[in-house]
């Protein structure tokens, strides 16, 4: 798994809900018991998580903002800050994991 495998898997999933208003993302995903919007929300706190740990930073709880309308902006920088922390091919491969079930789900 490589960076830019992991900056295109993330490309497509915002392609695919950046245009979403807020119906959209309160639907139910198609797994779980959980609306689209926490769905995404969890793949963003797991790109964090990863982040941190490529930084052998403490983890910290990424903010579910009032408007889910931001929810592809933070999927974005979370990876940005993933791909600068220059991780192991294991995380990049978790993280690009976590994007395509994620996307499948949705």
């Amino acid at each position: 798994m490589s960076a830019a495998e992991l900056d295109k898997a993330v490309r497509l999933l915002v392609g695919q809900i950046a245009h979403w208003q807020q119906p959209r993302w309160s639907a139910a995903a198609t797994t779980g018991n959980v609306s689209r919007a926490d769905l995404v929300h969890r793949l963003v706190q797991e790109i964090a998580n990863l982040a941190a740990d490529a930084e052998g930073e403490p983890r910290r709880v990424v903010p579910r903002l009032d408007n889910d309308l931001a929810l592809p902006d933070q999927l974005r920088v979370v990876t940005a800050d993933l791909l600068a922390a220059d991780p192991g091919t294991e995380a990049l491969a978790r993280a690009a994991a976590e994007v395509t079930a994620t996307r499948g789900a949705l």
